[in-house]
């Protein structure tokens, strides 16, 4: 079996990257530089035209979206704890990671990039004003989970790396969520997890590379 993630340096892409590293999997990186808008490219959109990353490609045949990726990779990898063993919980970090998909990312996308949500001038600062309430928001429902927890489910897996790199991607923003301090606990002990230290020294090797083409 020959598996391919194209992946791009900040962007949730680190999710799959992290699973196939913490399941010791044999992996090749296609590195995609969003910058030079590679994944609107012909090739690229033979593979995802989404034009998004992350995609994985299994025996080249393309799988994308973050939950389905961990969902292959559960029953790829079975001793990898990529998501709980036992069904129902199993499917709470599914639906966590489902949420972190839908329910926090799009609020990091209007920051980021206001002006794909709203033409009219003026109005990038009331977006990113009100995702970032909108994370506030996510972030305290987070908080609470989180409390007496070192991983939402006890032991670590997917959806742990996957609102790692939400909480990770608003702080970026330069976001005060301080308060949050079952957050920022998860997310120290993320850091230090050698398959998370893995995927952080690749994305910043991959940032090096692309700057020097720039």
């Amino acid at each position: 079996m020959k598996l391919t993630l194209c992946y791009a340096p900040i962007t949730c892409s680190l999710v799959p990257l992290v699973s196939l590293n913490e399941a010791g999997a044999e992996f090749e990186v296609r590195r995609v530089n969003l910058r030079k808008a590679e994944q609107m490219s012909p090739e690229y959109l033979r593979i995802n035209p989404k034009h998004k990353v992350p995609v994985l490609l299994i025996d080249g045949k393309p799988l994308t979206e973050n939950v389905a990726m961990a969902l292959w990779m559960t029953r790829a990898f079975p001793d990898a704890g990529i998501l709980p063993a036992d069904s129902e919980t199993e499917v709470k970090a599914i639906s966590l990671m489902a949420w972190c998909a839908s329910g926090i990312h799009p609020h990091l996308t209007r920051i980021n990039s206001p002006a794909k949500f709203c033409d009219t001038p003026g109005s990038e600062e009331g977006i990113k004003r009100l995702a970032a309430k909108e994370l506030d928001h996510a972030f305290g429902i987070a908080e609470d989970l989180l409390a007496g927890c070192d991983y939402f489910f006890g032991k670590w897996c997917a959806a742990d790396t996957h609102f790692f790199w939400t909480w990770r991607r608003a702080t970026q923003f330069s976001l005060d969520f301080s308060k949050y301090r079952n957050c920022a606990a998860h997310f120290e002990r993320m850091r230090e997890r050698p398959a998370v230290k893995k995927a952080l020294d690749f994305e910043r090797q991959v940032q090096a590379e692309f700057a020097a083409q720039a």
